[in-house]
């Protein structure tokens, strides 16, 4: 492709994504496919021959487009928030016309610079002590990941200690999935991951991880790591920070605060005292990418000893070894990749775009429509809240007095088929969890596009289903 069609080519996608972000309000959230769908009209083999763009461009709209799901239509509840938003986009194009691979300062100085500043701006912005150090990570899986390792590496670093079969991990039952996927490719074991027991919040119990730590030392055991969480995905719980990190203080160890959904949050001034204590964390990780604009991927996170992370992760060949290395930071020396995106740059475009105080606001009016929806739901006969509304989350059921004699797996079966009703119109989307054995429905406001009046047709059409399911 020549430079001037290459122009004119760019010209008609960015028209076109002008327009998606004007107009995916009006198409299905969801598609209309089912499994094999795609995969029946796409051709089996690559093209021995060249194909013209405009050929391709209209495969992408008639064949791939109807079958994606449209995760920043403003009447996505689902999961949590993918955000994007046009800086962010538009700074992805740069990075993608760049090319670069920025693994270290020699490879592109600019990049390792401005993630090392950017950082800096985000610790700030979280409120966290300078003694925390930022990197970006590709997930918040991968951040758990490296904190895992990170600890398992300290305690192999210690004079008669070679082994890593003993050591112990610790997080609750309503930890994420990827806490127990790090432990398993950590090397330590599920048979190693303690799993501590919630209040009826949903929270940790700090005592309960007490006893458990007290009993593996008693048994010979490790304990290597805890990973707190802020925000769970299921209702958005928080663990009790700072009595974790006093357990954690008292017998050295590794302390993770998984606060990947919520972290955003504690920009917010009147919100980070839900985070006290996160700041006594060895580390922390949260998503940009999903409550605060920028575009999937991009994870910070922050380590307090990064020669724990270094000793973890730093192996330097010859052909990698540059005159400047003394001098400079080396991030392909701090994580799992090799290779890096300059992701530093779609964060920097955001933050400098909508600036600290437009995207505190936009985290206060998600969580006040989050709030006000709460308030609706507890006032209607038939609905009750069921966890704590701390953030934009909020998980509730449909529990009719026509339904008191029905046991719990009908009320659930109930729940179930309220919630298919409603994702069947395909004007939002909604998913549900587990919270005390009872099937929630989530309902995660997040949304860049998302209004109230979003929030009231969703709660329009809940009630709706409702009425429409008998007990």
């Amino acid at each position: 492709m020549r430079p001037d069609e290459f122009r004119r080519r760019a010209h008609q996608l960015v028209d076109w994504m002008a327009d998606y972000f004007q107009n995916v309000g009006e198409l299905p959230i969801t598609p209309d496919v089912h499994p094999g769908d795609i995969m029946r009209v796409l051709p089996e083999a690559a093209p021995d021959d060249a194909e013209s763009f405009d050929r391709i461009w209209e495969d992408f709209q008639q064949l791939i487009l109807p079958g994606m799901t449209h995760w920043n239509h403003p009447g996505w509840f689902a999961y949590f928030p993918a955000n994007n938003s046009p800086p962010s986009v538009l700074a992805e194009m740069v990075t993608a016309t760049l090319g670069a691979q920025c693994m270290s300062w020699a490879t592109s100085p600019a990049a390792t610079e401005l993630e090392q500043i950017t950082m800096t701006w985000l610790r700030q912005m979280l409120g966290l002590p300078e003694g925390f150090t930022g990197v970006i990570q590709d997930t918040a899986s991968t951040a758990t990941l490296v904190a895992l390792l990170s600890a398992r590496q300290r305690y192999q670093s210690e004079p008669g200690d070679e082994s890593s079969g003993r050591l112990t991990v610790y997080a609750s039952t309503e930890a994420h999935s990827s806490v127990e996927k790090a432990v398993k490719l950590s090397g330590i074991g599920l048979e190693q991951f303690r799993r501590i027991a919630v209040d009826d919040e949903y929270a940790m119990r700090a005592d309960l991880l007490a006893q458990a730590i007290q009993r593996d030392l008693g048994n010979g055991y490790r304990p290597a790591c805890v990973v707190a969480t802020a925000g769970t995905t299921s209702s958005t719980a928080i663990d009790p920070l700072s009595a974790v990190a006093e357990i954690c203080d008292g017998r050295k160890v590794w302390l993770h605060v998984d606060a990947a959904y919520a972290g955003a949050a504690a920009i917010v001034p009147e919100l980070r005292p839900l985070f006290a204590g996160i700041e006594r964390a060895d580390s922390i990780v949260f998503n940009p990418h999903k409550w605060m604009l920028v575009n999937f991927d991009c994870s910070a996170y922050f380590v307090r000893d990064t020669q724990a992370l270094l000793r973890t992760f730093q192996i330097t060949p010859e052909y990698l070894r540059t005159s400047q290395d003394a001098e400079v930071v080396n991030y392909r020396d701090w994580g799992i990749q090799l290779g890096r995106r300059f992701r530093a740059l779609k964060l920097w475009f955001v933050i400098r775009q909508y600036g600290v105080n437009g995207l505190r606001d936009m985290i206060r009016h998600h969580v006040g429509l989050a709030h006000q929806l709460a308030g609706r739901i507890r006032e209607t006969p038939g609905f009750e809240v069921v966890a704590p509304v701390r953030f934009g989350l909020v998980c509730f059921r449909y529990c009719p007095r026509a339904a008191a004699g029905l046991d719990s797996e009908r009320l659930n079966d109930l729940n179930r088929r309220v919630l298919a009703r409603v994702n069947a119109g395909r004007k939002v989307f909604l998913t549900h969890t587990m919270l005390g054995g009872n099937h929630v429905l989530r309902m995660a406001i997040g949304q860049r596009l998302t209004m109230r009046s979003h929030v009231e047709m969703a709660w329009d059409l809940i009630q709706e289903a409702a009425s429409s399911e008998t007990a």
